[in-house]
């Protein structure tokens, strides 16, 4: 069975060597890049998953997965020395999927990667579907099956938790969302509450995808003051 893929940038050769050696030992197949150019140079579509570092010499993570945002819905996990909530923001506004801040402990190194790797395979499309079938939406409909989303016939790029947001409102309409019900239902983690910044950071950027005016939105609807649904 082919190991799957993990793309590593970090300028540290140091950090890439004992990152490595850990997924190595977890069975994944490790490829890495020393800054963020290498990175999209050597990315495609047979990779997993992507881990960046956010300080990087010549390309930035940050820039780096808004580059890879633009071609691929691969989960992708930043490790950065900044641990600020605002740091958290930014990452998740270029479209990244989850943050560990360093130092780490490669225990949880591990989880993380697995997590997100167990949520992709599951609901961003590479084994295994939420159900068969598909959900209409007025323009826009959810392939289940292949879980993929298209608006007017176009296929729009979700990341795996942009299309977890999706389907559970989807699935449930017109039931209203509190952020810590999507929190726990979509991310599966205890919620407290900065998390609440979190998902108003994938609620917009879904809303951008999706909607024709983000500003007034036909589909993704807030209840002041409760949530988010589907009408």
């Amino acid at each position: 069975m082919d190991r799957q893929k993990i793309l590593f940038a970090d300028d540290d050769p140091e950090i890439r060597e004992v990152v490595r050696i850990l997924l190595e030992g977890e069975g994944f197949a490790v490829i890495e890049a020393a800054d963020g150019n290498e990175a999209i140079a050597k990315i495609d579509d047979t990779f997993a998953l992507v881990i960046l570092d956010i300080m990087m010499p010549g390309r930035t993570g940050i820039s780096a997965c808004v580059e890879i945002r633009r071609r691929y819905a691969i989960p992708i996990l930043f490790l950065t020395a900044k641990g600020q909530d605002s740091d958290k923001m930014v990452g998740f506004s270029a479209g990244g999927d989850d943050y560990l801040v360093k130092p780490f402990s490669c225990a949880e190194l591990a989880v993380r990667v697995k997590a997100m790797l167990r949520r992709y395979c599951v609901y961003g499309g590479q084994s295994g579907t939420a159900q068969a079938g598909q959900i209409q939406l007025p323009g826009l409909t959810l392939h289940t099956d292949c879980n993929e989303v298209r608006k007017n016939g176009e296929e729009i790029l979700l990341t795996d938790l942009e299309y977890r947001i999706l389907l559970l409102l989807a699935q449930n309409r017109k039931k209203i969302f509190s952020a810590q019900n999507l929190y726990e239902s979509v991310w599966g983690e205890p919620y407290f509450y900065t998390c609440s910044n979190t998902v108003m950071v994938h609620i917009r950027n879904l809303r951008r995808k999706i909607e024709d005016d983000p500003q007034n939105p036909r589909y993704l609807k807030n209840v002041w003051g409760k949530g988010y649904r589907i009408e």
